[in-house]
C-alpha cells in the first residue's frame, strides 16, 4: 500500500491545478455555450489527453528536462503565448456572428475532433500545466518507481482532467446558461477574448 500516498498527491495536486482559473476553462466553458455538450466534452477529453500527455512526459523525465533547460521553456511559453492570442483573436472575429443552435442538429466527427484538438493543443501549450507537473512528480513520485505505477499515474491524470473539464463542460451546455450566452454573446465574447490575450500577455512578461 506504499503507493496509496503518491498517488492520492499527485491526483490532488493536479485536480486542484485543474480546478484554477486559466485558459483550459475558458476554452471548454465557451466550446459548451457556443457549441453544443458533446463539443465541450470532446475539449474536455481533449484537456485529458493533454494532461495525460504531461504525466507521461513527467514520468519520463522530459518535463524536469524542459524546466531546466531556459531556452526550451523559453520557447514553449512564446508558442503558448502566441497559441493563446491565436484564440483571442478567433473569439473575438466570432463575436458578431449568429449562432443557430438546434438541439437536434447533427454534430459532425470532423468538428468533434476540431474540439478536441483545441482542448489537447490548449492544455500543451499552457507552461503554466508543464511547472505544475514538475513540481507535483518531483514530490510525489517515488525514486524507484514501477512501469506500473507510471502507467497508473498517466491514466489517473485523463480522468481527473478530463472528469474535471466534463463537469465544466456539462454546466455551461445546460439551458439557462445557454440562454443568456447567446442574449449576450458579442459582450460575453469579447470578455473571454480579453481574458484570453490578457494571460498570453503574463505569460510573454514571464518570458526571461
Amino acid at each position: 500500500m506504499d503507493w496509496l500516498l503518491p498517488i492520492a498527491t499527485v491526483a490532488g495536486g493536479i485536480l486542484f491545478g485543474a480546478m484554477s482559473p486559466g485558459p483550459s476553462f475558458v476554452v471548454v466553458a465557451r466550446t459548451a455555450l457556443a457549441h453544443s455538450r458533446s463539443h465541450g466534452l470532446a475539449a474536455a477529453m481533449g484537456m485529458g489527453a493533454g494532461g495525460a500527455f504531461f504525466a507521461l512526459a513527467a514520468v519520463l523525465g522530459l518535463v524536469a528536462i524542459l524546466t531546466n533547460v531556459p531556452l526550451l521553456f523559453m520557447a514553449l511559453k512564446v508558442l503558448g503565448a502566441f497559441y493563446l492570442f491565436f484564440l483571442a483573436f478567433r473569439i473575438w472575429s466570432a463575436s458578431n456572428k449568429t449562432l443557430q443552435i438546434a438541439s437536434n442538429r447533427p454534430v459532425r466527427e470532423r468538428d468533434l475532433g476540431r474540439s478536441f484538438a483545441t482542448g489537447f493543443i490548449t492544455q500543451v501549450s499552457n507552461p503554466k500545466t508543464a511547472i505544475v507537473y514538475a513540481s507535483i512528480f518531483a514530490v510525489a513520485l517515488p525514486v524507484d518507481a514501477s512501469y506500473w505505477f507510471g502507467l497508473l499515474c498517466v491514466s489517473l491524470i485523463f480522468v481527473v482532467e478530463a472528469g474535471w473539464y466534463s463537469i465544466v463542460a456539462l454546466l455551461f451546455s445546460a439551458e439557462k446558461p445557454r440562454s443568456r450566452y447567446l442574449a449576450s454573446k458579442a459582450l460575453l465574447d469579447r470578455m473571454a477574448a480579453t481574458v484570453m490575450g490578457a494571460l498570453g500577455l503574463k505569460i510573454l512578461s514571464d518570458v526571461r
